[in-house]
């Protein structure tokens, strides 16, 4: 049995964005959908409660009956295909949502206790104190258990608040991650995460985050180490040979024998050595860039 699954909600009707297929929006070259899976990529199992598409991990697709029957009908349909005794229950339009925000909520369900036992449901917390429950963990049976609840007492789950859920559950508020619940509903605030993602202190850890995400690469790397690096060999060398020295490290690292985070420290450090050497070697000592 996994730790837990996951259940993203990727099938509203996007009426504030004029109908548009909001899933596929992209933020930081990325769809919205995709930048939820990768933030939820340790679930054993991902479920999308939406339409079909391309996504960059495998998923099981549900669909709630009827489509477009709102957040408890899509939550119902995607809770029945969830193996693991946990599941996370995950908006579709998270675009700063992040592995550390999935874990840390699992933790807290798993840790925390009441009076009566253990919680039944862990709900990331925004700065503004509201809780969110499409950024939450929950115990699968307990939901489940609601959720046939509330259909039985309204004969329907279609059109029916998630708040009706929540109010029945034992729950742990967690203080949410900084944008964590930043969801994008409107286009301002599509057009705010595509600013925000491109703030100078950010941009490069996002950058790397996607370039990674791309490529199918699971490494962490120093960046701050390949960034002097390139900065060594462009100016001890010349400007082309940055970009050329970092690929020719990374490539030297892909080689080695244990291809880790270690192998790409090695290797920059022997190309960093030779290009103060290389330096040394001009009239004034400052190279040749």
């Amino acid at each position: 049995m996994t730790r837990f699954d996951a259940v993203v909600l990727a099938g509203g009707a996007a009426r504030r964005l004029g109908g548009a297929d909001k899933p596929a929006l992209s933020v930081g070259g990325r769809a919205l959908l995709d930048r939820v899976l990768d933030a939820c990529a340790d679930a054993g199992r991902a479920v999308v409660v939406g339409g079909r598409r391309a996504t960059a991990r495998h998923v099981v697709w549900a669909r709630e009956e009827p489509p477009g029957g709102g957040p408890l009908a899509a939550l119902d349909a995607g809770v029945r295909h969830v193996q693991a005794d946990t599941v996370v229950v995950l908006g579709g339009d998270l675009p700063f949502l992040d592995a550390a925000t999935v874990r840390g909520l699992v933790d807290a369900l798993d840790g925390a206790r009441t009076d009566g036992g253990r919680v039944e449901a862990a709900l990331a917390v925004d700065a503004d104190g509201r809780d969110q429950p499409l950024v939450a963990a929950y115990r699968t049976e307990p939901l489940r258990r609601e959720i046939a609840l509330i259909a039985a007492e309204h004969g329907r789950l279609s059109g029916l608040p998630l708040r009706l859920l929540t109010q029945e559950l034992d729950i742990a508020r967690v203080p949410g991650r900084p944008l964590a619940s930043f969801d994008c509903d409107t286009w301002e605030d599509l057009a705010v995460a595509r600013a925000r993602i491109r703030e100078h202190g950010t941009v490069l850890d996002e950058w790397i985050t996607a370039v990674k995400a791309e490529l199918g690469i699971e490494l962490d790397v120093d960046t701050g180490v390949l960034l002097d690096l390139a900065r060594d060999a462009a100016h001890g060398v010349a400007r082309p040979a940055a970009p050329l020295t970092t690929f020719l490290v990374g490539y030297a690292a892909a080689k080695a024998q244990d291809a880790g985070p270690d192998a790409v420290a090695e290797a920059a450090q022997k190309a960093a050595a030779l290009a103060a050497r290389w330096a040394q070697e001009t009239p004034d000592g400052s190279g040749a860039g």
